[in-house]
């Protein structure tokens, strides 16, 4: 099993993973054609992919969705707070699959499970992936921490994890009060401190990889983040990857 990056930020997050003949796409926060440039990057063409899988509704997650699983004919999983907010109303001319926050499923030959976060949308969820020999986690958009998302993830070889912002940059940089709060809040996102807490919770024996995300191009900076992380697990800083906006991050392969 391998996973790439198409982009990670507040312009955009797409996730690829690879299972062989199964390659999903969690979230689409790209245009159509944006998806289909930056997949090919991965040497992956959209009538590949087997699935999508949302997150949630917000934007930077969710604004491609639809014309891409439209064109390709791709079902799209979502939880049913999710389909609320975005399809309910809207004309839907591709398949959705409702799915319980709790309850694993299948796509093919990979076991998705998604689980609760604490974030301001409708049924936030994040995933993790198994195709039976290895475990990838993905934990973005949550303000904090709960036993069940360390129980999880306790079992990933490889994580994927937010490191949104540096509190001292959110604090003097431009943005209103009101945004600052809500960034910083439980139901916001991950300071590069609270992912290393949740780091030295779950413990590194099983990891291969670690890549920080979602990053916030205004108030962090990609060396607060890796120190971050390093220091919570007592590696080199070299060994941390970054998920990018533009460029996300190349294949990692779970051996």
């Amino acid at each position: 099993m391998r996973f790439a990056s198409l982009g990670s930020g507040s312009q955009g997050n797409a996730l690829i993973v690879d299972a062989g003949d199964t390659k999903l796409l969690v979230d689409c926060g790209f245009s159509t054609r944006a998806t289909i440039e930056r997949l090919a990057r991965l040497s992956v063409r959209p009538e590949d992919i087997s699935a999508v899988l949302v997150t949630h509704e917000h934007s930077d997650h969710v604004s491609g969705v639809p014309r891409f699983a439209s064109r390709f004919k791709i079902p799209v999983y979502l939880t049913h707070g999710a389909f609320q907010v975005l399809y309910k109303d809207q004309g839907v001319f591709f398949e959705c699959r409702l799915v319980d926050s709790h309850a694993a499923f299948a796509v093919k030959g990979v076991e998705v499970s998604p689980f609760p976060v604490p974030h301001d949308a409708r049924e936030p969820v994040q995933y993790t992936f198994s195709n039976g020999l290895h475990h990838l986690g993905l934990l973005t958009d949550s303000g904090s921490i709960t036993p069940h998302i360390i129980s999880v993830l306790k079992v990933c070889h490889a994580l994927i994890l937010e490191c949104n912002y540096a509190p001292d940059l959110l604090e003097t940089s431009s943005y209103p009060s009101v945004l600052k709060q809500r960034i910083s809040g439980k139901l916001g996102h991950l300071a590069n401190e609270q992912a290393g807490s949740l780091l030295r919770a779950i413990g590194a024996t099983r990891l291969q990889h670690i890549i920080a995300a979602h990053l916030s191009q205004q108030n962090n900076l990609p060396e607060r983040a890796v120190r971050a992380l390093a220091d919570a697990l007592g590696c080199t800083e070299n060994w941390i990857g970054v998920a990018h906006q533009e460029k996300g991050f190349a294949w990692r392969e779970l051996f």
